[in-house]
């Protein structure tokens, strides 16, 4: 399987901004919040695109003696996968001017097919297979998904770059929000298993 496209789901956060509109009383209140983390962390995840091959071959699946059939067929498609930080264990504590937030490792949120890209020609039967039913295209798009999301899961530089991309996010939404009230913060940061090492493999 091959990676073909990376998109990222982001929606620029206005969160931060309210803060601006608001007179001088209400801004010394303002501080940021773990709700709009969490919902910073479920923006900002990642859709990358595989292109995918479904395989399924079954050695004489049918008929007898010299008339067996093996039944054999491929499915080509785009399979989607998911990355990012999963938002619940996401925490954060204001103490002055120190945010101190708990971040957890980016990991394989999801694994889909992008049933846009499955078309009657993204279905090859193998010249005299056995007969296809419906149950041997599941069982071959289970395989093949499950074997896309092994292959993410290694992706190290890919999990890195998730985890990064809510980081920033983070940083930004508590800068914003620092001036937006007259407040310069310190950001301390706590990393959960293996949030670290994919820190550290983002900026070798």
């Amino acid at each position: 399987m091959k990676k073909v496209i990376s998109t990222v789901l982001l929606v620029l956060m206005s969160l931060s901004l309210v803060a601006c509109g608001k007179n001088e009383d209400d801004k010394k209140e303002i501080i940021p919040q773990s709700s709009q983390m969490k919902s910073i962390c479920e923006l900002a995840t990642m859709d990358c695109y595989y292109h995918n091959v479904a395989k399924y071959n079954e050695e004489d699946a049918s008929g007898i003696w010299l008339w067996k059939k093996d039944r054999k067929f491929w499915i080509e498609y785009a399979g989607v996968v998911t990355v990012g930080i999963d938002a619940s264990l996401v925490n954060m504590e204001v103490k002055d001017d120190t945010v101190t937030i708990t971040l957890p490792p980016a990991k394989i949120l999801g694994c889909k097919v992008d049933e846009s890209t499955l078309t009657e020609d993204s279905f090859i039967i193998a010249k005299n297979s056995a007969k296809v039913e419906a149950e041997h295209q599941t069982a071959a798009f289970q395989e093949a998904q499950d074997n896309m999301r092994k292959e993410a899961e290694k992706d190290t530089v890919l999990l890195a770059s998730a985890q990064q991309r809510a980081q920033k996010l983070l940083e930004d939404y508590v800068n914003n929000i620092g001036a937006c009230t007259g407040k310069t913060y310190t950001i301390k940061w706590v990393y959960l298993d293996g949030a670290k090492e994919l820190q550290e493999a983002e900026t070798e």
